[in-house]
């Protein structure tokens, strides 16, 4: 189990905004467990929040966009790729502008906010989406394509072609986040020269300059080109270098372009909301494909959760038999409804009970077509409850567990005969006095059979 992650205290950036031009004050706090990363726009009234999720994307021009409700953020990704590669979870970011500072262009001085903040693990457990098959999204526009494969861990590989004699084809890989600090946080952004011009005649860039793009020379350089980028970069001088970039920077590696580009990955990925355990590739990665991708598997994981049910070998030797679960429990036929015990720890517990047309409550519910009582369907979810909380007194056969409470039970699926019935109970606060509070759902078919918040107390028998 991996514990969910914040940082341990606030820490300020100060910065200039790349499109905007505007001075920026970002200030990350630490989170609660299951936040996410969620962005506070300070300078506007009631101070609104938008959450890092791939469904606010409205724009991936020159970087990704979020709105909601009117509010916007830009180029959201050099922030949150920082925040996957420090391994956090929670985090809130303060801002009182509309996009992050972009520093020189890479994520290299958010990674080392976080690291003067500290990072402090949380008392929670980590949500995790593994991977058990290939998903992948094509963009038949422009060929570029990202897929994830099963993996054991989070892993990803950019390829990148720009159709460019000065950049070519490129590659980068992150086998693990643990490299992330040293391999990806300072690849910086980048432009071609072509791009420039475009985005400096419709005004943007306006907090552009030599320390935070790198500028690819893919054409000719006229003499009134380099005039207009020395006004709009404020320099006396620009001139190119032999590698094909405009002067005053040095690359940090030689495919920095591709290292970029799987940082904008990570980044655009983190809008999924949910760490994946799995390998990445992106071939020709940008920020549209990066999003789609992002929707694509956000809406895969919440369908699947919607009908998550949980995988156990059946065939395994269980850890209680029927034997040891009437040593345990007082019950006997006709009203001994669990056969096995899978799975217990200090939270939970694991049960299953093979449904037989033999049972009983068959003869009269209904002889014509039978169906398990959702009562006693309950009733089996509570003693598989009852071997979690007998577990935790040295003689359990000396005890009862009594109903308390039952609320919000639901039932969503028919039990019917020859099917298997699987029990997960977990607590929803650790036991006290011999009160046991748990979630209760029961599976039948690859679905949810019924669901339910189940209060029990155990006593000592008389």
């Amino acid at each position: 189990m991996v514990k969910q992650k914040t940082i341990a205290q606030e820490v300020t950036i100060n910065g200039v905004g790349l499109h905007t031009g505007q001075q920026v004050v970002m200030t990350l706090k630490p989170a609660p467990v299951n936040n996410g990363f969620t962005f506070v726009r300070v300078d506007l009234p009631g101070n609104p929040v938008i959450e890092a999720d791939a469904n606010y994307v409205v724009s991936t021009e020159r970087g990704t966009n979020l709105e909601l409700k009117g509010v916007q953020l830009h180029t959201t990704e050099h922030v949150l790729a920082a925040f996957v590669g420090c391994d956090l979870d929670n985090v809130i970011i303060e801002l009182n502008a509309s996009e992050p500072p972009i520093m020189d262009g890479s994520s290299k001085y958010f990674v080392q906010a976080v690291e003067k903040a500290g990072i402090l693990e949380q008392n929670a457990e980590r949500d995790e989406y593994i991977v058990k098959e290939v998903i992948s999204y094509v963009d038949e526009r422009t060929g570029s394509e990202i897929i994830v494969m099963p993996a054991d861990e989070y892993q990803i590989t950019t390829m990148v072609d720009f159709g460019t004699k000065v950049l070519g084809t490129q590659n980068a890989t992150l086998k693990s986040l643990n490299d992330f600090k040293e391999e990806i946080s300072e690849a910086r952004t980048f432009s071609f020269l072509h791009e420039i011009e475009t985005l400096l005649a419709h005004g943007l860039i306006k907090g552009g300059d030599l320390n935070n793009a790198i500028v690819y020379v893919d054409k000719e350089i006229s003499d009134e080109t380099l005039q207009r980028l020395k006004v709009a970069f404020d320099k006396e001088d620009i001139a190119v270098k032999p590698n094909g970039i405009l002067d005053n920077l040095t690359l940090h590696y030689p495919n920095e372009a591709a290292r970029h580009k799987l940082l904008d990955v990570v980044g655009d990925l983190a809008l999924i909301g949910t760490r994946i355990r799995g390998k990445v590739i992106a071939n020709k990665p940008g920020h549209f494909v990066n999003t789609q991708f992002a929707k694509k598997m956000s809406k895969i994981i919440k369908a699947e959760r919607r009908n998550q049910v949980p995988v156990f070998d059946l065939n395994k030797e269980p850890l209680m038999d029927i034997t040891k679960i009437m040593n345990m429990l007082p019950h006997r036929f006709p009203m001994l409804l669990v056969d096995r015990i899978l799975e217990l720890s200090d939270s939970h517990v694991v049960g299953m009970k093979n449904v037989t047309m033999n049972e009983s409550f068959f003869q009269g519910h209904f002889p014509g077509a039978p169906v398990m009582p959702g009562v006693l369907i309950i009733e089996a979810m509570a003693q598989t409850g009852g071997i979690l909380a007998l577990s935790t007194v040295p003689d359990p056969e000396n005890y009862l567990t009594y109903f308390m409470k039952i609320d919000n039970v639901r039932f969503k699926q028919q039990v019917l005969p020859g099917d298997t019935l699987i029990f997960k109970l977990d607590l929803i606060s650790p036991i006290r006095r011999g009160i046991c509070h748990m979630q209760a759902v029961a599976y039948a078919n690859g679905k949810i059979a019924t669901e339910a918040e189940l209060m029990a107390q155990i006593v000592k028998a008389k």
